[in-house]
């Protein structure tokens, strides 16, 4: 039976694509052959399905950018509203990545759905476990390669909620997408990744930011504390992608959400003590079960959900390059929220800071071969210039001739 699956960077918007709509080229041969027309329509078919697929995933990308972007100001707009009426941000984070449990499920629905082969959610769930070795997943590997990951994305939650408290939504969210940068860094450093000075630039231009951050308010209060939790949020963020691609590769979307549901049932075992213990040492009080606000908690953890499956299997769907966009859009969003909403207004320094990191984001976009890339569309308006110069000089002397003859002059030819 073969497998159909495919495959997830899990850097998820970490790489980048050229959006390219690739025509059919012929091969140089030294005979020649008489034209075909079948084999030219079908030529000419191919490539106008390619378009079309090309062009529909662009627009399905753009679609999936504007779905990533709200459910991530959604979020984080939410957070802000729980906090009004229940200030617990470890039992929020503990509660919301209880969720991912769902990944799984959800996941098997889809691929039921959408596929001939029929497999039992067992069998799909043991193929699944490969990713945690060939003899499948066992109660060592359980908690060997889950609790590292599960620690991270659990200090990743509540830094950044923690941030929240502290910080308006626009500086934290702005904050956070200096996670690329790290991760940048430490796929340079760790797992020898190419070297780019561009994207130094753009970790300079991203720690420029941080700085210019903690400045606006002086360094010291809350706004200083608030810059250093959503600074920490992107960097235990960064070490939570860069160990997965470290330790697990390239993964099947399958196997990724086997993976995060493994990451729920492991915080639903092992972390549930925190929330308990923060709760009998009254650092995190809550009254009865009935007094939460379990309509904020659902709607918050929801779209929390929402947003990392929209992240993971929009890398399957379209580019990866559209759902970094997606999340730096969120700083526009939640500034929009907090001006409209709100009525924060923001300082011009933390303005010139959000730009700064935003500037950073969007040059860590930028692919491998982008130096190549622009050298080469450069030269290609250069030639183009130079063939309508051509063209018009050749129109002008042509005029010239035709004016000279119509008035009976006579061009002599130099010999």
């Amino acid at each position: 039976m073969k497998k159909h699956s495919a495959r997830v960077a899990p850097l998820s918007s970490y790489s980048t694509q050229v959006l390219t709509c690739p025509t059919s080229q012929g091969d140089d041969e030294t005979e020649v052959h008489p034209e075909s027309p079948v084999s030219d329509s079908s030529a000419e078919s191919r490539s106008y399905h390619t378009c079309t697929s090309t062009a529909l995933k662009v627009l399905g990308g753009l679609l999936m950018v504007l779905c990533v972007s709200s459910s991530w100001v959604g979020t984080t707009q939410v957070v802000k509203l729980t906090f009004q009426s229940f200030s617990c941000p470890f039992f929020i984070s503990w509660f919301s990545s209880n969720w991912n449990i769902l990944f799984f499920p959800l996941y098997y629905s889809g691929h039921f759905m959408l596929t001939r082969e029929k497999q039992t959610p067992i069998q799909k769930f043991r193929e699944c476990s490969r990713l945690f070795g060939e003899d499948g997943m066992t109660l060592k590997l359980f908690v060997k390669r889950t609790a590292p990951f599960s620690i991270l994305w659990t200090l990743t939650n509540y830094l950044y909620l923690l941030a929240l408290k502290k910080l308006t939504a626009t500086d934290v969210s702005a904050l956070y997408c200096c996670h690329k940068a790290f991760v940048f860094l430490l796929s340079w450093i760790v797992l020898k990744d190419r070297f780019m000075g561009v994207r130094i630039v753009a970790a300079i231009m991203a720690i420029t930011g941080i700085v210019m951050m903690a400045y606006a308010d002086g360094f010291h209060g809350d706004s200083f504390v608030g810059v250093a939790l959503a600074v920490g949020s992107a960097s235990t963020s960064a070490l939570y992608k860069v160990l997965f691609k470290m330790f697990l590769g390239s993964a099947s979307l399958g196997e990724v959400a086997h993976f995060l549901s493994t990451m729920g049932f492991f915080n639903l075992i092992f972390i549930s003590l925190v929330p308990l213990i923060l709760y009998f040492t009254k650092m995190e009080h809550w009254g009865s079960l009935s007094s939460l606000p379990w309509g904020y908690l659902c709607g918050l953890a929801g779209l929390w959900l929402v947003f990392n499956i929209l992240v993971h299997v929009g890398v399957v769907l379209t580019y990866p390059i559209l759902i970094s966009i997606g999340t730096l859009l969120s700083v526009p969003g939640n500034a929009a929220v907090d001006v409209l909403k709100h009525e924060v207004i923001f300082s011009v320094v933390r303005l010139a800071a959000t730009c700064v990191i935003c500037l950073g984001f969007l040059l860590l976009l930028l692919p491998e071969e982008w130096d190549a890339v622009t050298l080469r569309f450069l030269a290609a308006i250069a030639d183009k210039k130079s063939e309508d110069h051509g063209e018009e000089l050749t129109d002008s002397s042509a005029h010239t001739r035709a004016r000279s003859r119509a008035n009976g002059a006579v061009s002599i030819p130099l010999a």
